[in-house]
């Protein structure tokens, strides 16, 4: 993996712990950081990730993250209007993803976007493997029931779960 596939994938994961996508670009770039003054060369996208998590606990700690609303009247980028599948939209998605906690919405991200199995996310997060399997599992159940909310159908329940 390129340096430039592991940056956007650290991004990706930053978001994925819910700060503003500033707040998550400046993660990235700290973590980077830090780890080319410990290790030089960055290859580890498991080390880039632990490096973020960690730095994302510590501004939490320390209460340094802002959340940002986001501005009303913004104009809808054409990445909004994606369609996922002929009844799911990504604006349908927008609202009961930031409804997760955000463990939930992190443990789904690193199965479901990069891949990870509960084990490795296990690893990845210092949590047990059953505890992942419950995040994920309610992440899931979530979005199911609010995407069922608003079409009236489950939309999701013809894909495994």
């Amino acid at each position: 993996m390129n340096e430039r596939d592991l940056l956007q994938a650290g991004f990706r994961y930053a978001l994925s712990l819910g700060p503003a996508p500033g707040e998550a670009d400046d993660l990235v770039q700290e973590a980077w950081l830090r780890l080319h003054r410990a290790r030089g060369r960055v290859r580890d996208k498991a080390l880039l990730f632990r490096a973020i998590r960690n730095l994302f606990i510590d501004n939490y700690r320390r209460g340094r993250l802002v959340v940002f609303e986001p501005l009303d009247g913004v104009a809808e980028t054409a990445d909004d209007a994606v369609l996922l599948d002929d009844r799911v939209t990504v604006d349908d998605l927008k609202a009961p993803l930031e409804s997760l906690r955000s463990e939930e919405r992190e443990a789904l991200f690193l199965k479901a976007v990069e891949g990870y199995t509960a084990q490795e996310i296990a690893d990845l997060t210092g949590r047990p493997r059953g505890t992942v399997l419950s995040l994920i599992h309610r992440a899931k159940r979530k979005l199911r029931e609010a995407l069922t909310s608003e079409t009236g159908d489950t939309p999701l329940s013809n894909r495994g779960g």
